[in-house]
């Protein structure tokens, strides 16, 4: 099977580069995206397409897809994961805002921790911005833990830099047992 890509938006440049000290230009976010309840991948194609769907958003780049098995609650269906570098006059807080908003109106009901979900939209990093507060840690505190996350990551942003080390860097030091491109 051909490896499955979400498309880009008309437009859309495919990538700005990144800092030379591996950081996201100002403007520049990205977003992890997940499924593993109903048509998964369908469910990532829209989450991204509702992301991008005001104008405020603009897509940059996309990763494949990538079939990945269920991370700490492992008794539940295999999910879909992918990464999106997006382009936004949004803040940090403004753009989680969003992500919420689109797993709201998508049917995420939120549940048990890790447990099953017909989406979810992750902030992982905005610019050079860190964060830490009771609504927001950036960048993402678990990128580095979790391949399912590293994987699609590195097909839009492989120089990334997080704790020292690239996304490339961190992918190839880490367990990416079951995590395949579709």
């Amino acid at each position: 099977m051909a490896h499955d890509k979400l498309p880009l938006s008309a437009g859309a440049a495919v990538d700005r580069g990144l800092i030379a000290d591996g950081t996201l230009p100002v403007g520049d976010a990205l977003v992890a995206l997940g499924s593993n309840i109903g048509d998964k991948a369908a469910n990532v194609r829209q989450a991204l397409a509702l992301l991008t769907q005001e104008g405020d958003i603009r897509l940059l780049a996309s990763s494949r897809i990538f079939k990945t098995p269920p991370w700490g609650k492992t008794d539940q269906d295999w999910f879909v994961n992918a990464a999106a570098r997006v382009g936004t006059s949004l803040s940090p807080h403004q753009l989680l805002g969003r992500c919420l908003a689109i797993e709201r109106a998508m049917g995420r009901e939120r549940g048990e921790k890790w447990g099953p979900r017909v989406i979810d939209l992750d902030v992982l990093a905005h610019g050079p911005t860190r964060i830490s507060d009771k609504d927001l840690t950036l960048p993402h505190p678990y990128i580095t833990e979790r391949a399912f996350v590293l994987a699609p990551l590195s097909d839009v942003a492989p120089e990334f830099v997080i704790k020292g080390r690239t996304v490339d860097q961190w992918l190839a030091a880490i367990d990416r047992s079951g995590v395949e491109p579709m």
